[in-house]
């Protein structure tokens, strides 16, 4: 048996063990009310938000509510090559949430 039939196996093994879906991120606007602040931020979403748009609206919800946050608009939704555009615009709230 060669070293390659006895690594193909285990080479399988970890390409199955690693997420099955793309890196999803998105950008939203978001406030508070007294004083009213404002931000604009990026989140990273979980695979199955990033299908659907009423779903990552609403993970983003949630999550930045912990916060006293209120989400105004989802802008968009991307992939990890949209990532560096927006991280010095979303500053403090990059990946907070």
């Amino acid at each position: 048996m060669t070293i390659f039939s006895r690594l193909a196996p285990l080479a399988l093994l970890a390409a199955l063990a690693s997420p099955a879906g793309a890196e999803c991120y998105a950008d939203y606007k978001a406030k508070q009310d007294n004083p009213l602040r404002l931000h604009y931020g990026v989140i990273e979403l979980s695979d199955a938000a990033c299908q659907d748009r009423d779903r990552a609206r609403a993970e983003a919800e949630t999550r930045i509510a912990r916060d006293g946050w209120r989400l105004l608009s989802l802008m968009s939704t991307f992939g990890s090559d949209g990532l560096s555009q927006r991280r010095e615009s979303a500053g403090a709230y990059y990946l907070r949430y």
